[in-house]
């Protein structure tokens, strides 16, 4: 019994996977030691070590990229005026209308720009009327915003050109008539030609 407990402290005692030898001492008495020297020492088989190995640690997750949203508009566009559409108007009136498919969405405007800068407030109706815009050549665009003014959708910008007629060139085009002074801009009744009062026949005698 003693001799048991004695080897299983030996074996507890030895460094892990270490070799173990036993012989028969001078007075009889079985002896183990790692030291393979020793009198007739032979070397004891163990069984295996059942100790796992050290995992390393999971790497954090990594974060997956979100899969692209699909864009909440299919098609958005300008209908009038046509790409590089000529506009005569002798006031630079304009009227500008879009379209988008789907509708405008809950919380969504339009907004127009034109030549790159934002030309009124943005509004839920396609409709932008214009006034006064300037003779020459210019740029338009419609974008749809979010309630903080962000750009979800814009169109590729347009050119159109503006042809201001002025009153002269239109009465040149036009002549004024008698009914027309008064009525057309460019006939005001200020111009208007004094009528001729019939002279009348005095009776010769």
């Amino acid at each position: 019994m003693r001799i048991a407990l004695l080897c299983l402290s030996l074996l507890c005692c030895l460094p892990l996977q270490a070799d173990v030898y036993t012989y028969i001492d001078a007075e009889g008495n079985r002896v183990f030691t790692d030291r393979p020297g020793t009198g007739n020492a032979q070397r004891i088989q163990l069984a295996p070590s059942n100790s796992m190995p050290a995992t390393a640690p999971a790497p954090p997750p990594v974060n997956a990229p979100s899969a692209p949203q699909a864009p909440a508009y299919q098609l958005l566009r300008i209908l009038v005026p046509q790409p590089d559409a000529t506009i005569r108007d002798s006031a630079g009136n304009l009227i500008v209308t879009a379209s988008s498919d789907p509708a405008l969405l809950p919380g969504h405007s339009y907004r127009l720009l034109l030549d790159g800068e934002p030309l009124g407030e943005p509004s839920r109706s396609p409709v932008f009327p214009l006034e006064n815009i300037d003779r020459g050549t210019h740029q338009l665009a419609v974008e749809i915003i979010d309630a903080q003014g962000r750009t979800l959708e814009r169109t590729p910008s347009q050119p159109f050109h503006m042809l201001r007629i002025s009153l002269a060139q239109k009465r040149m085009v036009r002549p004024c008539q008698k009914d027309d002074y008064g009525v057309r801009p460019e006939c005001p009744l200020k111009d208007k030609p004094p009528e001729k009062k019939d002279i009348p026949l005095i009776p010769f005698i």
